[in-house]
Order: structure tokens, then sequence, then C-alpha cells
């Protein structure tokens, strides 16, 4: 076990994170705003509104627990992270380019980390009016109402968030696929979805509140291996990421070894 969660004023970090989604909702072009964006390096957008929703939630989320590290996508990743056991992990925007775009597929993900694991995760995706939470060993919700994954038991027919899928996946069902990978994976946690894979290198801030809301309602949610997700690494990537029903984890993973071993090698 990761070990008790910290004092925190729940309600408190409730209201940050919708805030930060409420930011981030005044500044979306879907509804008419004017945005500023422009790729950090090619094919990864970043917009204004990232930088100011990771301003806000690093400044409020620094006063709620001074005692928690910070590891952000849109912060320079600083060492001294690693020397405590507490860590903030946030991705003030996941799914910038369906924010960039006005479409709805995008939320703010926020993790609290301790010891390598997530204590407590919430997603804000306000263009959605959904807010998703969850805490380590008590559940999770949506809008309030108690999350039970997939239970799903044959990976023939599963629902992946997809355009299509590849010919060798020809027996998955293809279903709508918002931009972030931290709400595709919340759709396997809320019984929308089957199954989440992804075998290319990522990051943490992307999936740590995510997988936890996934394994509190009853899914599986290890890296593209079947291995464990671990959290505040020296080097804050891990390979892939397979959310599911558990009845189907080994017969993801079985089906996925080979192109995540060459992927893997290729990165």
């Amino acid at each position: 076990m990761a070990g008790s969660v910290p004092v925190i004023d729940r309600t408190r970090l409730e209201a940050i994170v919708r805030e930060a989604g409420r930011i981030a909702l005044s500044r979306w072009p879907g509804h008419g705003h004017r945005l500023e964006s422009w790729d950090k390096v090619p094919g990864s957008p970043v917009s204004a509104a990232d930088l100011e929703v990771d301003e806000f939630l690093k400044r409020e989320l620094a006063a709620l627990l001074p005692s928690a590290g910070w590891l952000s996508e849109e912060t320079v990743d600083a060492p001294e992270r690693l020397d405590g056991g507490l860590i903030w992990l946030v991705d003030p925007i996941d799914g910038t380019r369906d924010f960039i775009r006005g479409r709805t597929g995008w939320c703010v993900s926020v993790a609290l980390v301790s010891s390598g694991r997530p204590l407590l995760g919430m997603l804000a995706a306000p263009a959605r009016e959904e807010f998703w939470q969850a805490e380590a060993g008590r559940g999770a919700w949506r809008n309030g109402l108690a999350l039970i994954a997939s239970r799903r038991a044959a990976l023939p027919g599963a629902r992946v968030p997809a355009e299509a899928v590849p010919h060798i996946d020809a027996d998955l069902v293809p279903v709508a696929r918002p931009n972030s990978i931290a709400l595709r994976m919340a759709m396997v946690a809320a019984d929308e979805a089957d199954l989440v894979a992804t075998l290319r290198w990522g990051y943490e801030w992307d999936i740590g509140a995510a997988a936890l809301i996934a394994r509190e309602a009853g899914a599986m949610a290890t890296d593209a291996f079947g291995q464990t997700l671990h959290y505040n690494k020296h080097d804050p990537r891990a390979f892939g990421v397979l959310v599911c029903a558990a009845a189907i984890h080994q017969a993801a993973v079985d089906r996925l070894a080979d192109r995540a071993r060459e992927l893997a090698e290729l990165g």
C-alpha cells in the first residue's frame, strides 16, 4: 500500500481542480474564444491556456499541501521532486489538440502521488460537464455517482475508443474517441469502453489520475507489458498504458506483446 492519504482539505482540492477547469473553459475556442497556440516541438501543441492553468494549479496546490513536490507537463522538471514521498502530478490540459480545435475531448488532470502510487485523482472536463475523482481504496465517481468498470469477459468484441482499428484487431469495436488519454481511460471506468491501449512512450502526468479512477472502479491499469505503473520516477515515462476490464487483461497483454516489444526497442 502507498500509505494513508495525508490530511488534506478534499473540498478545497476539488474546488481548485474545478476552478482550473473553469479557467480552461473560459479560454476554450469551442465557446468562440480566441486562443494563442503553438508547437513546443513538432507535433506537440501547447496553448496559452495550458500555461495559465498550470501556473494556477502550481500556486494553489502548493498552498494546499506545501510538503508535496511537483511534476507537470508544462513545467521544467526539477530533480528535487525525487527527494520527498509526496508529489502533485499534473496535466493542465490533457487533450490539447481537441481543446485547440474547439472539441470537448479534453480535461484537467491532477493526482496526488505518495511513494510512487496515486492516492487521489481528479479529472475536470467542463466542456463535457463531467468531474471524475477517485481515492485509493475508497472508490471512484463521476459527477458524484459511483463508477463500476467494464466487466467484459472476452477480448473479441471489446469496445475501444478509436477512429478505426487496424486489420489485426478487426475483432474489436471502435467507439467515440476523445483526444485526452485520461478521458479514454476513464471511459473504461464508466463502462463506456472495455479496452484502452497505447504502444508508445508516454508521461506519468497523462495517466496518473485516470489510472487511479480506472483501478478504483474495478478495471486493470498497467503499462503495455502488463506491469505495475509507478510514478515520480527519475525518468517520468512509461512504455504505453493498458486499461481494460480485469477479465480480458491477460488476453490483451498477450495480443500486444510482440508489438509492444518491437516498438519499445525502436523508441
